[in-house]
């Protein structure tokens, strides 16, 4: 593709607000359209970012000829319905995470791509990070020896939001794990791969979503120490311990801006800000992989939205989350 991506933006929600922002940075690439089910809705967030188009519906827009790629940012459990529907359009996906919200819904939206020959990435955006990249890398070269250990927690106080929002409503699959835990997940995936054996234990709010979950990820020679919570704020910190040194993630560490390398109780800080926000550097990944053709990321493929929907499936399965649409 020579010519600018196109992008619409389904569902302009608040961390939709944050893409287009961050779209603003990137070359190769411009917001075109905008759908949402309010028309002053649409309207407003299009004339705030300069898209031509507007819709009324999701549906007018993917049928539309107007964009190459949608962002899908509407609550959980749109996104099966609508990144499905764009595919069968023929439009290429980047989909707020979860992919899914259980490991059957990721694997229909995986069969639509392949059906339909386009494009499908989970918006993971903490796997673009560049200090995020950094420290995968240096984890893969040995910088800190054999990792044994990793802890990482997501957690704010969420309980004063409104009980029917996106949060604390369980027909929006609402509580913490989908929404935040899955950052936790993602880190000691990314560092360690699936682990053999996994614990959990979750506590529930009078919503009947759960509302923190505490998590140990055991490998063969490590193990992983995660939470997530809306009951209380965390620093949100995460590290990395190896047999030669550590690795500490600037807090909020999944939007990191930097992290300290410890070996030999010397510390070394790197500072490795993101472009803006951050969304900026998946909107990269996709402006290239469609330059190349290609119909998945190698940094964050299809296998890897797989796996990550199964830990928190089995998960959910420990801790007995499950949600009304589901019974």
């Amino acid at each position: 593709m020579t010519q600018k991506v196109r992008w619409g933006i389904l569902g302009p929600g608040k961390i939709a607000h944050s893409f287009a922002n961050d779209l603003k940075l990137v070359t190769g690439g411009e917001l075109t359209a905008v759908a949402s089910r309010n028309l002053n809705r649409a309207t407003s967030f299009a004339e705030t970012y300069g898209a031509p188009h507007v819709f009324d519906s999701y549906e007018a827009m993917l049928a539309s000829n107007t964009i190459d790629v949608v962002y899908i940012a509407t609550p959980h459990i749109g996104h099966k319905e609508w990144a499905i529907k764009a595919m069968e359009q023929g439009k290429h996906v980047l989909c707020e995470k979860p992919l899914g919200t259980s490991l059957s819904e990721v694997q229909a939206i995986m069969k639509a791509a392949q059906d339909n020959q386009v494009f499908l990435m989970e918006a993971l955006w903490s796997r673009f990070n560049p200090t995020i990249r950094k420290i995968k890398d240096w984890v893969e070269e040995g910088r800190i020896g054999e990792v044994g250990y990793v802890h990482a927690d997501f957690a704010f106080y969420g309980l004063d939001k409104e009980e029917d929002g996106r949060l604390l409503n369980p027909n929006l699959a609402g509580g913490s794990l989908l929404d935040i835990g899955i950052y936790p997940i993602f880190l000691s995936y990314l560092i360690l791969g699936l682990p053999k054996k996994v614990k959990a234990s979750a506590n529930f709010y009078k919503t009947g979503v759960e509302v923190q979950t505490s998590m140990i990820f055991e490998y063969e020679t490590a193990q992983a120490v995660l939470y997530s919570g809306l009951v209380s704020n965390s620093e949100m910190k995460a590290e990395i311990q190896g047999s030669k040194g550590a690795i500490f993630i600037d807090p909020r560490w999944h939007e990191t801006q930097g992290f300290s390398l410890v070996i030999d109780e010397k510390q070394e800080k790197h500072d490795l800000p993101t472009t803006g926000k951050g969304y900026s550097h998946e909107i990269e990944e996709v402006h290239a992989c469609l330059q190349k053709g290609k119909l998945q990321s190698d940094l964050w493929s299809h296998k890897n939205s797989i796996d990550l929907i199964s830990l928190m499936d089995e998960i959910r399965g420990q801790t007995n989350i499950v949600f009304p649409f589901e019974r």
